[in-house]
C-alpha cells in the first residue's frame, strides 16, 4: 500500500513561493472522447491524492498514461509515486520523460536535476542545473545546487565558479566565503584560501571567528607573528571565545610552550563565567588538535579531572573522558567511568553502546553478556543487543543460548529492515554448521538470502560450507563470484573462491585466485598458506607445496591433518575441516 506521497519538489522553496506543475490543454492527437476521460481520471487521481486515497490515485494516473504516455504532467505525478514505492529509478526514468514533453516547464526541470542530485547521480544533477543556470539566469539561487552537485562529483574547481557567480549576484556573505575556503583547502590552495577569508574578516571586522581563522591559516604557514596579530585582534573582540582560548593553546604548543598551552585551557575550565557547555566545547577542541598534530593526548587527562571535580554530576564530561581513556588504551578506566554513568543515567543509551564496544573490543564475553541483558531489559525493541548476545554465546560455545538469542531477536525486529533478519539468519547457519547440523544450517542461509540476496558474508560462508561439504559446487562457484565482484580484493573471500575451484578439480583457475588471496592478505593468514600448500601439491609442484606447509606450520597453525601432510609429503584431505 502506497504511503502518504511527500510531492518530489514540495520541498524546494524559491523566492516566489512552492513551485508546483501545471497540467497544459495541449494538443496531443487525442479524439474528444478520449480526452474527455484523459481529463476525468487526471483530476480524479489529483482529487484522490488529495483525500490521502494514493492506491486509487496511482490507478487513475496510469489510466492517464494508457490514454496518452507523453501528458508530461501524468509523468510528473506518477514519479512521486515510483519515488515513495522506493523505485528511484522508475522516478527519474519518468521525470526525464515529463521533461522531454514539456521541456520549457521548470518545475519538472528542477525536479529532475534535484532527484538525481538527491539519490547521488551527482554527474546528472550537475549537467541538469547547468542547463536551469543557462536557461534562467535570473534564478541565482540555482548556482547553490550546481556547485553542491559540482562539489559532490568531485568538480571542485567548477564548483567553486558557480559560488562565484552566486556571490557577484547576492553579495558576499559568510556561508559563501566559508564553502568556498573549504574547497580551496581541499584543492591544496592555501594562499586562494586564505584570500577568502581576509576579504571576510575585511567586511566584517568586528568578528572575532574570522580573526581566529585567519590565525589557524597563518600558524599552518608557520607565519608565527601574523597568527599572534591576529589572535590578539580576536581577543580584543571576545577574550571569553573558546575558539580564542583553544586557538592560543594551540599557538602556544606549536611554539613549544607545553606549560602556556595547558595552562590557557587549565584557566578556561576553572572561569566561573563560562558555562559547562562552553567549556566542553574547549576541552573537545583542544583533543582535537592535539590528534590533528599527533601530539600527546595524554595532557588532556588531568583538565578532564579538573572539570569532573567542578560538574561531578555532567555525565557528557564522563562519557567524553571515557573515549579518551579508551583511545589511550586505558581500557579499565575507561569502562569505570561508563559504568559510573550507566549507574547514575540507566537509560543513557550511548553509555551502554559505548560499554559493549569497549567489553567487545576487550573480547570480555561474560561483561558482553551482562551488558546485552540490562539493554534487553531496558531498551527491548533494539535487536542489535540480542545480535552480540549471540555472538558472545557462539564464541562460548554455549550454542543453545545463541541460537534462543537469535530467535528472540529475529521476534523484536521490524518489518521493515529486511538486511538485518537477513544477519541475523545468517548468524544461526553459522550456529548451526559449528553443531553439525548442516541441513538446519544450509536452511538458514537461504533464509538469510530469501531477505537480502546480497547480503555478502553470508553468500561467503554459505558457499564455502558448500564447497567443504563438496555440495552444489555450481552454485557454490556463483555464490562466491557475487562476494569477488563486491569485493575483489578481500582476501578471505579469494580464498572461498580459489577453495570452490580446488574442489572442483579446476587447479589452475584455484591457484589464480589464491594467489590473489595472498597478495591481498594483511592478517598473516595461515590458513591461506595452507590451502595454498594443497593447490600446489595438486597442480604438480611438491616442492613449493612443501614450502607452503612448513611455513603454515611455523606460523602457528596447529593441525593433525597439516602436521600428516608435512610428515608424508603429500596432500591429505580433511575431512574434519570446519
Amino acid at each position: 500500500m502506497l504511503k502518504k506521497i511527500v510531492h518530489i519538489f514540495s520541498l524546494f522553496i524559491y523566492a516566489g513561493g512552492i513551485l508546483l506543475p501545471v497540467y497544459g490543454q495541449e494538443s496531443n492527437g487525442l479524439s474528444p472522447e478520449e480526452q474527455r476521460k484523459f481529463d476525468y481520471f487526471y483530476y480524479e487521481g489529483i482529487n484522490l491524492k488529495n483525500a490521502d486515497k494514493f492506491d486509487a490515485a496511482f490507478d487513475a494516473f496510469n489510466y492517464c498514461l494508457a490514454i496518452d504516455s507523453t501528458d508530461a504532467a501524468v509523468l510528473y505525478e506518477l514519479s512521486s509515486f515510483y519515488l515513495q514505492l522506493n523505485r528511484p529509478e522508475k522516478a527519474v526514468q519518468f521525470l526525464k520523460r515529463a521533461v522531454a514533453n514539456s521541456s520549457d516547464n521548470f518545475a519538472y526541470k528542477i525536479a529532475l536535476a534535484n532527484i538525481t542530485r538527491s539519490l547521488g547521480m551527482y554527474g546528472e544533477a550537475a549537467q541538469e542545473f547547468e542547463e536551469l543556470v543557462k536557461e534562467y539566469p535570473e534564478k541565482v539561487d540555482l548556482n547553490y545546487f550546481l556547485a553542491d552537485a559540482l562539489t559532490q562529483q568531485g568538480e571542485l574547481s567548477q564548483a567553486i565558479d558557480a559560488y562565484n557567480a552566486l556571490e557577484s549576484s547576492m553579495g558576499m556573505n559568510e556561508a559563501l566565503s566559508l564553502q568556498k575556503y573549504r574547497l580551496y583547502m581541499v584543492l591544496e590552495e592555501p594562499e586562494n584560501a586564505l584570500n577568502e577569508i581576509v576579504k571576510l574578516a575585511d567586511k566584517f571586522p568586528m568578528e572575532a571567528r574570522y580573526q581566529i581563522i585567519l590565525g589557524d591559516l597563518y600558524l599552518e604557514k608557520d607565519e608565527i607573528e601574523k597568527a599572534f596579530e591576529s589572535y590578539e585582534k580576536a581577543k580584543q573582540m571576545e577574550p571569553d571565545s573558546p575558539y580564542y582560548i583553544v586557538a592560543m593553546a594551540n599557538y602556544y604548543e606549536k611554539t613549544g610552550m607545553k606549560e602556556a598551552a595547558e595552562t590557557q585551557i587549565r584557566d578556561a575550565l576553572v572561569n566561573q563565567k563560562l558555562d559547562i557547555e562552553t567549556k566542553v566545547s574547549i576541552l573537545s577542541r583542544y583533543i582535537l588538535g592535539l590528534q590533528q598534530s599527533k601530539k600527546e593526548i595524554e595532557s588532556a587527562n588531568t583538565l578532564f579531572e579538573t572539570l569532573m571535580e567542578q560538574h561531578p554530576e555532567e555525565t557528557e564530561l564522563k562519557l567524553m573522558y571515557s573515549g579518551l581513556l579508551a583511545m589511550q588504551g586505558k581500557n579499565e578506566e575507561a569502562r569505570f567511568q561508563l559504568q559510573v554513568i550507566t549507574e547514575m543515567e540507566p537509560e543513557n543509551v550511548a553509555a551502554w553502546q559505548q560499554l559493549l564496544q569497549l567489553a567487545l573490543q576487550m573480547e570480555d564475553l561474560e561483561e558482553v553478556i551482562r551488558v546485552c541483558r540490562k539493554c534487553i531489559e531496558l531498551f527491548p525493541e533494539s535487536p542489535e543487543y540480542y545480535f552480540y548476545l549471540g555472538i558472545a554465546y557462539h564464541q562460548l560455545k554455549d550454542y543453545t543460548e545463541a541460537l534462543n538469542a537469535y530467535q528472540l531477536g529475529i521476534e523484536s525486529i521490524p518489518g521493515d529492515n529486511p538486511p538485518l533478519i537477513s544477519d541475523f539468519y545468517g548468524q544461526i547457519g553459522d550456529v548451526y554448521y559449528q553443531i553439525d547440523n548442516l541441513d538446519k544450517a544450509f536452511e538458514a542461509y537461504e533464509e538469510a538470502l530469501k531477505y537480502n540476496e546480497g547480503n555478502i558474508m553470508v553468500l561467503n560462508n554459505y558457499a564455502y560450507f558448500l564447497s567443504l561439504e563438496k555440495r552444489d559446487l555450481d552454485k557454490a562457484e556463483r555464490m562466491s563470484a557475487q562476494t569477488i565482484r563486491k569485493e575483489p580484493e578481500n582476501s578471505t573471500y579469494l580464498d572461498t573462491y580459489a577453495w570452490i575451484y580446488f574442489m572442483q578439480g579446476n587447479y589452475t583457475l584455484a591457484k589464480i585466485y589464491i594467489e590473489r588471496a595472498l597478495s591481498n592478505d594483511k592478517t598473516n593468514s595461515t590458513e591461506l598458506l595452507d590451502h595454498y600448500g594443497d593447490i600446489l601439491y595438486m597442480t604438480g609442484d611438491h616442492e613449493k607445496a612443501m614450502e607452503q606447509w612448513l611455513k603454515a606450520k611455523e606460523m602457528g597453525k596447529e593441525s593433525e591433518i597439516l602436521d600428516q601432510k608435512i610428515r608424508e609429503g603429500k596432500y591429505i584431505e580433511d575431512v574434519n575441516a570446519k
